[in-house]
């Protein structure tokens, strides 16, 4: 008795991952990425280089949304308070330790430079 398994195709497997988001944000967002392209483009266009590395940054923030998209919350909402702990312990390490750049104590080298107010712009709202 043979059996026989149905592969599924390649769009029933990527629906799930695209249900539940929210179209008429997707659509505002796409909007937004495209004019701040042409304004890129507009504003500075030298043989296209600082344009097509803006787009390369935008499709990389974009594959970066999708992929946070797919976490839970509640695996998000877990490291709010390591994440925000470390943010403020870097803040005060700047404060003892700090990079001076452009008459402006903000960076921290920890094996590469940070800023570690970056991180709190994530931390605090999940804190919150």
């Amino acid at each position: 008795m043979a059996v026989v398994f149905e592969k599924p195709t390649l769009s029933q497997r990527l629906v799930p991952l695209f249900r539940g988001f929210d179209l008429p944000l997707i659509v505002l967002v796409a909007l937004l990425t495209c004019a701040g392209l042409t304004a890129m483009y507009s504003s500075g266009f030298d043989h296209g280089t600082r344009f097509v590395d803006h787009g390369r940054n935008m499709l990389i923030a974009g594959a970066i949304l999708f992929v946070v998209s797919q976490v839970p919350p509640q695996k998000i909402m877990a490291c709010a308070v390591p994440l925000y702990a470390a943010g403020v312990a870097l803040l005060v390490a700047v404060a003892l330790f700090g990079i001076t750049k452009k008459g402006a104590t903000r960076w921290i080298n920890v094996g590469i430079v940070i800023q570690p107010s970056e991180i709190l712009k994530i931390a605090m709202p999940l804190m919150l």
